[in-house]
């Protein structure tokens, strides 16, 4: 029987992969994936911090708490903000508007009850919210700040977007990630390091070493310096410049909307 020209195939539609780590996957299950690895991490995400950068991380976070040079009244949004680091760091310094925004409930319960414990109560806001949908309105912010975060999201270029979006105009964007080594003899210590040392203390520490092997790709197949301002420019904001920190294993990069 020949088949009728009119009638119409059904097929699905092709899936878009992206990557998990190394492992290639389909987007709609890395939001979830990504999900179950900081769920599983979440008791021990300052501790995996501290491992991941020997320490280092906390003056990373210092730098970027004094770009962001909060001032009385600003409207920070902290993407990411997991156990609330940069968000509890600006408050010590100013009194502001500060939401710490996660898509991971167990990151959110972690960084409200730190800041419990520490005897901060009614600051910051602890919401959960999808960096590619953030639940603000346009021209929201005066401060898009992000950490540790951006590498793990399922379409970079939307969340770039997104940030552009939810900023005033004059309004500050400000990541810091994990980053390219520009030092060549660093660069073999650290991939010696990423891959052999710290799946292994995550195994040790924390009981999932899958979760660290995660963590370590991740940082890999994050786009490099020069990359990643490029789509910061194609999103739409300007100024964009960047920092290396520790010869390249982190950056802070800056941004305005104009």
């Amino acid at each position: 029987m020949k088949p009728n020209k009119n009638s119409q195939a059904s097929v699905a539609p092709a899936e878009k992969s992206t990557h998990f780590g190394y492992t290639e996957i389909t987007e709609d299950k890395k939001t979830s994936m990504v999900r179950d690895v900081f769920s599983s991490v979440a008791s021990h995400y300052d501790l995996m911090n501290d491992l991941m950068s020997v320490g280092i991380h906390r003056l990373w976070k210092m730098d970027l708490i004094r770009a962001i040079n909060p001032v009385i009244g600003c409207n920070i949004v902290d993407v990411g903000g997991g156990t609330g680091d940069i968000s509890l760091g600006v408050l010590k310094k100013q009194q502001c508007r500060v939401t710490v925004c996660d898509i991971n409930e167990k990151m959110v319960y972690a960084g409200r009850d730190r800041a419990i414990n520490k005897g901060v109560l009614n600051v910051p806001e602890w919401i959960c919210g999808d960096a590619a949908a953030l639940p603000f309105p346009e021209c929201y912010a005066d401060v898009y700040v992000t950490a540790f975060c951006l590498r793990n999201v399922t379409r970079l270029a939307d969340v770039l977007l997104e940030a552009r979006r939810i900023l005033k105009p004059g309004g500050h964007f400000l990541c810091l990630e994990f980053s390219k080594v520009n030092l060549r003899p660093l660069d073999g210590l650290y991939d010696l390091y990423s891959f052999q040392v710290l799946p292994f203390l995550g195994q040790i520490v924390a009981g999932d070493r899958a979760a660290y092997q995660y963590l370590v790709e991740s940082i890999r197949k994050f786009p490099n310096q020069e990359t990643f301002s490029e789509m910061i420019v194609k999103a739409g904001l300007n100024e964009v410049s960047y920092r290396n920190l520790s010869g390249g294993i982190a950056a802070i990069h800056s941004a305005w909307r104009l």
